[in-house]
């Protein structure tokens, strides 16, 4: 049965009287028709709004096909297009042809074949909008997903937002019992030109050659996350601040930095830097991004002398 809130909109010229085929379809059942007499009226009714079959003719309907398949990009939707026209079908619908058009008649043929033609096309309209409609409910729930998960999808490890739940969490322990926190940003310094040297997918396998021996290097209970592109980050808590000495993570930055890592192109020697921020319950009140921009500050340090960087955040009066 046809759709009657299938939304046609019917383009004339002097092969393609709308009214009289605007007729026809109402009389089919079709409630929602429009008609336009050139192409411009045609253009500015789908910009209020979209169709789901466009039924034009001649050379301008295959020219407003194409600025109509422009608008379907922009607005994440379809329109389905029929081209009354006497070119051959071969030459329009052909595998190689890019008309934008999804089906074609003849003149002579249109008071035989419209109404077969016009059920084919509301049939596959109504798949086609009721895949976008799944399509755009199940990137809305991807997204919802993305935004709770907390795990990085490339190496496994935490992601951004699992680190700043930890560290949110960590800085109210360490204010709330005392104790300490030592955060360490650990950085790629050549990672651009890396990405250019080598693509993303062997910089992707690198990254997770990283994250696997930063998980060989840590202990078991410390946080552990990916923060970006170019940026992992070590949080631990220990008992006092004497243990957020850059001593304390000298063999993570030579194991960073003194051992290759194997990738499908071969063996890749690594730059990293670490800066290292300590602070404890004294050092309070304290927000996260306070905290990481300290780290952040130190890490070209680091690359320049070739060193773990370290500070410790002052007291507060």
């Amino acid at each position: 049965m046809p759709n009657p809130d299938l939304s046609i909109l019917l383009v004339s010229d002097e092969k393609l009287a709308s009214s009289t085929l605007g007729s026809s379809l109402q009389r089919m059942g079709y409630q929602d028709i429009r008609q336009a007499n050139d192409s411009v009226l045609a253009l500015e009714q789908l910009d209020q709004r979209a169709a789901g079959l466009l039924i034009c003719a001649g050379s301008a309907g295959l020219a407003l096909a194409a600025k109509v398949r422009q608008r379907d990009e922009m607005n994440n939707h379809y329109t389905y297009v029929i081209l009354i026209s006497e070119q051959s079908p071969a030459l329009l619908l052909d595998e190689t042809s890019d008309n934008d058009i999804d089906d074609l008649l003849a003149p002579a043929d249109v008071d035989r074949h419209l109404q077969t033609r016009v059920l084919a096309a509301d049939r596959l309209c109504n798949t086609l909008q009721r895949l976008r409609q799944e399509n755009r409910l199940l990137r809305q729930n991807i997204a919802s997903l993305e935004q709770r998960n907390l795990v990085d999808s490339l190496t496994g490890l935490g992601n951004a937002r699992y680190l700043r739940q930890k560290l949110t969490d960590s800085l109210r322990q360490v204010q709330a019992r005392g104790g300490a926190i030592c955060y360490l940003l650990i950085g790629i310094e050549q990672a651009e030109s890396l990405q250019r040297q080598y693509g993303n997918d062997l910089y992707d396998e690198l990254l997770q050659a990283i994250a696997r021996r930063l998980q060989q290097l840590v202990r078991p209970l410390d946080v552990l996350a990916r923060l970006d592109e170019r940026h992992f980050v070590l949080m631990t808590l220990p008992p006092d601040l004497q243990e957020c000495a850059p001593s304390s993570f000298k063999r993570l930055h030579d194991g960073l930095n003194l051992k290759t890592f194997m990738t499908n192109a071969g063996s890749i020697e690594l730059k990293a830097g670490i800066s290292l921020v300590g602070l404890d319950s004294k050092c309070f009140p304290l927000d996260p991004q306070t905290l990481m921009d300290e780290a952040e500050g130190l890490l070209l340090e680091s690359y320049a002398g070739g060193v773990v960087s370290a500070k410790r955040l002052p007291a507060r009066s």
